[in-house]
């Protein structure tokens, strides 16, 4: 946790918050108003990281539509509960990534759907023929807490940072007011937790999980 939290690792963290920006979470909270006020309330906060006390907020639910009709669920994390996470990412993307198969390509600094468009390309002129395409329907929504949190302990010690983490796969989502518990599933919208594409892509075998971008993507590929 004490790397998470080094000035260095969370300037570079609030510096890619603020170029994602995004919408306000729960809060009302823009990235925007963020800086001013981690000026007054940032060590209370760093306390409570250090110590394992922190509480996530719970996410905002957006609905945006699919381009094949239907509804993609976003949950929007609150511009501070973007910062933690974003510094958490950066800090175990950089330990994980070096061990993730050479044949992923989402969700990874230095890699892009366009290599993955490039990769396919050579792979036909090489003579494939046969793509196979697959996707699971609603995996981020259903993934199981306790194994995802029983891979990340595999490469994680630090219990600060387990719990935080579990605290914001359980910190709940607001919907028309109410807030309702999130006891399975990640939510798409933080950028600590986009994990799960890779959480998939790395049982399912080289080649899978191709492209698309978080904590969440890189607790994904353990």
């Amino acid at each position: 946790m004490e790397e998470v939290l080094k000035r260095e690792n969370l300037k570079e963290a609030l510096k890619r918050v603020k170029a994602n920006k995004g919408s306000a979470g729960v809060d009302g909270m823009t990235v925007q108003q963020l800086p001013r006020y981690l000026v007054k309330h940032w060590p209370e906060h760093r306390d409570q990281l250090l110590s394992g006390t922190y509480q996530p907020q719970p996410v905002r639910r957006v609905e945006i539509p699919k381009p094949d009709g239907g509804v993609r669920k976003l949950g929007i994390p609150t511009a501070l509960d973007r910062l933690i996470q974003q510094a958490l990412l950066q800090v175990l993307q950089g330990k994980w990534d070096p061990t993730f198969s050479e044949h992923s390509y989402g969700f990874r600094p230095g890699r892009s759907a366009h290599q993955a468009v490039a990769q396919a390309q050579q792979y036909i002129a090489e003579g494939y023929g046969i793509v196979a395409d697959l996707d699971l329907e609603k995996f981020f929504d259903r993934v199981n807490h306790d194994k995802l949190m029983g891979a990340v302990a595999k490469r994680i010690t630090d219990k600060r940072v387990l719990k935080v983490i579990r605290a914001f796969l359980n910190a709940g989502v607001m919907e028309g007011g109410l807030v309702g518990a999130s006891v399975e599933g990640t939510p798409q919208g933080g950028s600590a937790f986009a994990t799960a594409e890779q959480y998939r892509a790395r049982r399912a075998g080289p080649g899978v999980g191709a492209a698309r971008p978080s904590l969440r993507e890189v607790c994904g590929r353990l």
